[in-house]
């Protein structure tokens, strides 16, 4: 009875269900794979790019996606899973510091090893090894078989959001803590198998000191990205024997961006999807397919059909995406350094207020601007690479609606939670700073 009551205090009973339930976990998986898809199927040498508004493309497309020995390919599989497991084994074998997430439910942190970095560098290494002694192959491979690594990567996803729903009704986290039940997250414990699965029942899955969700949420995705992004630069010089300077302007900035995202691996620890989310089919699917398949659309549009800039509007775009990219670090590092030491020369000078609970709320510099004012950074700099590839499809300006849409939709997560932690301190607070994106606009 005891052990009963203590995982009940612990896992409470999820009442209020995202998404709408289970109608809205359906609508997002059935959704998100077939935007996967048609993407795909529309936008390629072959169809062109343009959006499916016809029933005989809309016919063109269902007869492609049935056709499932066209993309359901065995290799693709192998070597996604190859990809996987030589990212898992650098997490384990690279030297580099172990870290305390914060604190949980329980009382405890966990541990994680901060080499992301380190194991980009080494498969950069390997892959410029692989480039010298093969030369550019292996890389069309992989551009000219971008979606059946798709589809693996799906069916990889989802079996991998299968088992860590399994796991999660193990007895216990570990051998050790037989008498300590598994953290679930408090949004995955519905009872509603398919919610569940869709959410993430467990808040942190491990298997041994492999975090799998912290794993997944830097390294195959991606790295998997940068991947695919240096392929269909290589495909365009194959094909057209150049790589046009809009080409730069999409992989450059893309690179550089999960390159910063690793340098500062340390800083996911306190992100929503670690500390609050449960690992399911939403975060795996997005991980692992969402974010290397829908991220490198700009690329891959530009390895079939080149765009050429002239040198003013180049450096237009370019300009865009440095000033939006400080904007996003700058702000980032400014509340970084806060929260680290508020009496750190570089941010002593900043006002705040205190709230009850003792935190600290920002109320000038780049947090007097506007309360998310990193996400306007953050969704300028994708606007810019979607601009890179010029106007004559929609279709690749994609990824400037979808993520405009994620942020808006992750504020009013940010905002909500927030609104219940700090009550009327969160309203004094929306007082000081009235802006949420764009100072003195919205």
């Amino acid at each position: 009875m005891a052990r009963k009551r203590d995982t009940q205090s612990l896992n409470p009973v999820t009442v209020h269900r995202e998404f709408f339930g289970v109608p809205g976990a359906v609508t997002v998986m059935t959704v998100t794979v077939s935007v996967v898809y048609i993407w795909y199927f529309s936008c390629n040498p072959e169809a062109g790019c343009q959006l499916p508004l016809t029933g005989a493309r809309w016919k063109h497309i269902f007869a492609a996606s049935t056709n499932y020995r066209a993309y359901l390919f065995l290799d693709a599989i192998i070597y996604y899973a190859l990809w996987w497991s030589w990212l898992a084994m650098l997490y384990f074998v690279i030297p580099c510091p172990v870290v305390q997430g914060v604190e949980l439910r329980n009382g405890r942190r966990l541990q994680y090893p901060i080499n992301g970095l380190s194991s980009f560098l080494v498969t950069l290494g390997t892959a410029l090894l692989v480039y010298v002694a093969n030369g550019p192959k292996p890389f069309l491979w992989i551009a000219d078989h971008y979606f059946q690594l798709a589809v693996a990567s799906v069916i990889f996803s989802t079996s991998q959001a299968l088992f860590v729903y399994l796991y999660s009704f193990r007895k216990s986290p570990s051998q050790n803590d037989s008498n300590e039940p598994v953290m679930l997250a408090l949004a995955g414990n519905s009872g509603n198998p398919l919610y569940d699965f869709f959410i993430g029942r467990e808040l942190n899955p491990r298997i041994g000191s492999l975090d799998l969700k912290f794993f997944n949420e830097l390294r195959p995705g991606i790295m998997g990205w940068v991947l695919l992004n240096v392929s269909f630069a290589i495909k365009q010089h194959a094909r057209f024997g150049f790589v046009s300077n809009s080409m730069w302007l999409v992989i450059v900035p893309q690179i550089w961006y999960c390159i910063d995202t690793l340098l500062f691996e340390r800083k996911v620890l306190t992100t929503m999807d670690i500390v609050t989310d449960g690992f399911g089919w939403m975060l795996s699917f997005g991980d692992l397919t969402w974010v290397p398949a829908m991220y490198s659309l700009q690329a891959r549009y530009l390895s079939f059909n080149p765009v050429h800039h002239s040198t003013f509007l180049a450096v237009l775009i370019a300009a865009m995406a440095l000033g939006s990219f400080l904007v996003f670090r700058l702000s980032n590092s400014e509340k970084n350094a806060f929260r680290r030491n508020p009496n750190d020369p570089s941010v002593k000078h900043l006002e705040y207020i205190t709230t009850e609970a003792g935190t600290k709320l920002l109320v000038s510099g780049w947090w007097g601007m506007a309360r998310h004012i990193n996400y306007t950074g953050d969704w300028l700099y994708g606007l810019a690479q979607c601009l890179a590839t010029g106007f004559n499809t929609p279709m690749t300006y994609f990824f400037a609606v979808y993520f405009l849409v994620l942020l808006i939709h992750r504020n009013y997560r940010d905002e909500c939670k927030c609104r219940e932690k700090y009550k009327k301190d969160w309203t004094r607070y929306c007082e000081r700073v009235p802006y949420m994106f764009i100072p003195h606009i919205i």
